[in-house]
């Protein structure tokens, strides 16, 4: 899985990670202005019945995302230098981190969305507010602690790429760039994902 991910091109990366969240988008907002336009406004059981759908997206863009930020952390690993050594333990404790909270995210947002769906919860019932309560106090320090961890994971991938290319120690300054290239994704790996191609066509030759 992970050598798909390294071998895959830049332009078929961009498409499943920005080309499936805007064809939703594209379509909800065709949706809203259909309602708008035939009823003067837009259905709110069409709205909802859109939103379900939602995690599925997301969960479909997660995959990927962390599906590539995990091939280049540990999928460039055997082409590190020996003398060098990366703490590869520690970038899976805060890699799976982040991943678990999102998944649990979207699938207490899923439960919420079907159950408003279907009118088993009132959206001003109390049970709805108890849940934000709560959910509140355990998704802010949780989300702060993640939002850490997924940058220290690109912290990682940008220096196993780096390390990689040059085959030497490096420090923050040497891969400042690969950091903020893969904070900014999806400008990012239109530059990023070239270089890991070569590095694994010279791999192989």
């Amino acid at each position: 899985m992970k050598e798909l991910f390294l071998k895959a091109k830049h332009w078929q990366l961009f498409i499943l990670m920005m080309g499936i969240p805007l064809v939703f988008q594209f379509y909800v907002m065709q949706e809203v202005f259909g309602n708008i336009l035939t009823q003067g406004n837009p259905n709110p059981e069409t709205m909802i019945g859109m939103l379900k759908y939602l995690p599925v997206i997301m969960f479909i863009f997660m995959g990927l995302f962390f599906g590539w930020l995990w091939s280049l952390a540990m999928g460039l690993q055997n082409k590190i230098p020996e003398e060098v050594k990366m703490k590869t333990t520690k970038f899976k404790i805060f890699f799976f981190i982040p991943v678990a909270y999102l998944i649990i995210i979207l699938t207490l947002v899923s439960v919420v969305i079907i159950a408003a769906f279907k009118g088993h919860i009132e959206p001003n019932s109390e049970t709805i507010l108890s849940f934000v309560g709560i959910a509140l106090a355990i998704i802010v320090p949780m989300h702060l602690f993640s939002v850490f961890c997924i940058f220290y994971s690109l912290y990682f991938a940008a220096k196993t790429i780096k390390t990689v290319e040059l085959q030497k120690e490096v420090k923050f300054s040497d891969f400042v760039g690969e950091f903020f290239l893969l904070w900014f994704y999806y400008i990012g790996l239109w530059i990023i994902q070239p270089k890991v191609n070569k590095m694994m066509k010279k791999s192989i030759d």
